[in-house]
């Protein structure tokens, strides 16, 4: 076999990444974005870690995981989806930290955020000509990959406040507004031709809010518009159930496929 053509079987044989966008996907992924704002809370108020605390706590944790992520050859479910848990709670307590410590407002975090985002995404094509999630393969497009995806946490918390609290929208309109907009977004998909990948981040983005609202709303006490559950309850009912989803996952393995790398041996 030549050099060339052991170079086209090992290409082949390589798995991206990240997983599969199926249902199952969106419904983890909703779910851990409500963690994120329930679970930064519970840890800063509840456990009286503070921001500060919360933060180097939380940071640490998701660095370690996303090490362990970067050191697998393929997309493991457990540690995946353990780090887009992690990855949004330090996503919120970004957003926390900036408000409530240095007195930033949320329109201003709102715009920055969306800039890194946008800048994020612009360096990512440049130099990889796709921003498609399926072409995850390599160290540097997992690198931009779980940087925009912390920046995506990170605005989602800022716009879901801003559109909530500081616009008094409140939490359950909040979270049909946001529900509504996703829904217009896999409409101008599946009938209007919207490219794929623009759509598949739209949603992404979008979905931070609509969980955080959600999170927020069964967690925050009725007089402040909420259901009272607190956020331990509604933080361990949604940690069970994903936790129950990527067992499924595990087993099944009906978010795992195998790609090979597009234009790798152009």
């Amino acid at each position: 076999m030549s050099t060339k053509e052991f170079g086209r079987t090992r290409l082949r044989t390589m798995v991206s990444k990240v997983p599969e966008v199926t249902i199952y996907f969106w419904i983890i992924k909703i779910m851990a974005t409500t963690v994120g704002e329930t679970a930064a809370d519970f840890l800063n108020t509840n456990l009286h870690l503070g921001l500060t605390g919360t933060t180097l706590v939380m940071g640490a944790l998701l660095a370690a995981v996303l090490a362990a992520q970067f050191r697998e050859k393929k997309y493991v479910p457990q540690i995946y989806w353990l780090a887009v848990v992690l990855i949004s709670v330090v996503g919120t307590l970004i957003t926390d930290n900036l408000t409530d410590h240095f007195g930033i407002s949320l329109w201003v975090t709102s715009f920055l955020f969306a800039l890194a985002l946008t800048a994020t995404f612009v360096v990512w094509y440049a130099n990889e000509r796709t921003l498609s999630i399926h072409s995850i393969y390599t160290t540097r497009r997992e690198a931009f990959y779980w940087l925009a995806i912390l920046f995506t946490f990170a605005l989602g918390t800022a716009a879901g406040d801003l559109v909530a609290e500081q616009l008094n929208l409140g939490y359950w309109k909040s979270a049909l507004m946001f529900g509504a907009v996703i829904g217009l977004v896999v409409i101008a998909w599946k009938y209007a031709h919207l490219n794929a990948v623009l759509a598949f981040w739209l949603a992404y983005i979008l979905t931070r809010p609509l969980g955080a609202s959600i999170g927020d709303f069964l967690s925050q006490p009725t007089a402040d518009g909420g259901r009272g559950l607190g956020t331990a309850g509604t933080s361990a009912v949604f940690l069970a159930t994903i936790l129950g989803v990527v067992v499924y996952l595990m087993r099944t393995k009906k978010d795992q496929i195998a790609v090979e790398p597009p234009n790798a041996l152009a």
